[in-house]
């Protein structure tokens, strides 16, 4: 169900709390450290953040709320998950009419989350550059993708068994045809037939929110962990279902990778990742041959293989040599991206834009807290909010409540 924002924002408007607000920032990042975020768990000090996002988000934005307060949406999700609708000024702050067909939207939100790892689902976070229209027209939203799960998670679906590390669900229809069996042709067909269906709607719900860019972080095509294909990504799907969307390959080091960065000492100039990496043989090989599908080492599969892919229309104005990045240190490396991403949402007045990554614990909040950021300080989203207000937000919304 949905249901009107509140307006009143509270909290943050008296003088001389400078200090208040660092405890708070403090206290939000010393809960962050600790815990894992899960919707159904959510104590009092948990509620509480939740209650100072959607403060935050109402001094400027009218919004209705995607109601998960058990997690029975998605677990991994906010209790109340913020859907923006419009900018409000303070002639209308008392006035809300919503802007989307409720019903419409939540049936495609549960539907369409079988596509995705752990039944997460494409949300939108930001709304950019929404043009204030009359109250019965729709809108239009800037959405990025703050999903997908954690590792090592093995997920059963439906009949088949299949492990899910991202954004879209791997099984038969993500392996090769070489690498199917004969007597796995019914298996594959009605595997397809399944991905059709729940892909279909995972496409609806990004049409329905005016998604047309999709900017995968991934280093891979697909996601090989244990000798399997654990994931795939809209880059990587055979039958070319995403066709119709611009995709972006930008491949950019995940968690395992920001140990490094640790044993540097939190130094990230002068950092390179290593493309050339392989997966372990030995690893790939004793689960193969504890599933019985194999009794000899199979050869090392690629592991960072997904090339960085992007249109010309995005690349030609950003003097930047992309053919370089290989060589970027992750500043420089972090610095480009953004500025790729800032210019695909400003090329587009009517389209939106999806960022996800693999885990969704490291690369998807970071991008989507810089773009936060980043949009803030031109005065383009949030501009009501304090430079202590808007870190709140991103830390709180954009990090912790999104698992």
């Amino acid at each position: 169900m949905m249901a009107a924002s509140p307006t009143s924002a509270g909290g943050y408007t008296a003088p001389g709390l400078s200090v208040r607000k660092s405890e708070e920032i403090a206290d939000l990042i010393d809960l962050f450290s600790k815990m894992q975020y899960r919707a159904k768990e959510a104590t009092p000090r948990v509620e509480a953040i939740e209650k100072r996002c959607l403060e935050l988000f109402a001094r400027d934005y009218k919004y209705s709320i995607i109601h998960n307060s058990n997690g029975e949406v998605c677990g991994h999700y906010p209790q109340q998950i913020v859907f923006l609708e419009y900018e409000c000024t303070d002639v209308e702050r008392d006035r809300f009419e919503s802007t989307v067909q409720s019903s419409k939207l939540q049936d495609l939100v549960n539907r369409s989350k079988l596509a995705r790892c752990r039944g997460r689902f494409v949300c939108p976070v930001i709304l950019y550059n929404g043009k204030l229209q009359p109250l019965s027209d729709s809108c239009q939203t800037f959405p990025i993708e703050a999903l997908l799960s954690l590792l090592s998670l093995i997920q059963k679906y439906n009949k088949y068994e299949g492990i899910c590390l991202t954004g879209l669900y791997c099984g038969t229809d993500d392996v090769e045809s070489e690498e199917v069996l004969e007597d796995d042709s019914a298996v594959r067909n009605g595997d397809s037939q399944l991905f059709d269906k729940v892909r279909g709607l995972d496409i609806k719900l990004l049409r329905y929110l005016s998604v047309r860019y999709i900017c995968d972080l991934m280093v891979e095509n697909k996601k090989v962990k244990f000798g399997l294909n654990v994931t795939s990504s809209e880059k990587a799907d055979k039958v070319q279902r995403y066709a119709d969307f611009t995709l972006l390959s930008v491949p950019y080091p995940g968690c395992e990778f920001f140990k490094d960065y640790k044993d540097r000492d939190y130094t990230a100039e002068g950092l390179v990742f290593n493309w050339n990496q392989v997966e372990r043989p030995s690893v790939q090989a004793a689960i193969q041959r504890q599933l019985g599908s194999v009794d000899t080492v199979s050869p090392p599969q690629d592991y960072v293989d997904a090339p960085l892919t992007i249109p010309m229309c995005f690349t030609q104005n950003l003097n930047i040599d992309w053919t370089r990045y290989q060589t970027w240190d992750l500043v420089e490396q972090t610095q480009n991206y953004l500025k790729l991403l800032l210019h695909i949402i400003n090329s587009d007045d009517e389209s939106g834009l999806l960022v996800h990554c693999i885990s969704g614990w490291d690369r998807t909040p970071l991008f989507v807290s810089l773009l936060r950021l980043s949009l803030w300080a031109d005065g383009a989203v949030h501009a009501s909010l304090e430079p202590a207000q808007i870190l709140y937000l991103t830390i709180a919304y954009d990090w912790f409540l999104f698992g």
